[in-house]
């Protein structure tokens, strides 16, 4: 059983799939690190749309943040 419902696992999927939000952020509001969110992408996407994903994130700099920037990470769409 997973330790998100459907809404956090959508909203994990949302943050990991915009090209600016690194993946400091995911684990800074959910508490799940890199290897967990692909993990969760694989299971939860088709697995075109993963692959599709995984070579876009894969070596991209926008996805990780340098250490000085670690609490800026709110979206213009949350509140």
């Amino acid at each position: 059983m997973s330790k998100f419902n459907s809404i956090e696992i959508d909203r994990i999927i949302e943050m990991a799939w915009e090209d600016r939000t690194p993946f400091e952020a995911i684990n800074f509001q959910f508490n799940i690190k890199e290897k967990e969110v692909i993990k969760l992408m694989r299971s939860n996407l088709k697995r075109s749309s993963f692959k599709i994903w995984r070579k876009r994130v894969t070596g991209r700099k926008l996805k990780h943040l340098f250490p000085e920037y670690k609490t800026k990470f709110k979206s213009s769409n949350q509140k």
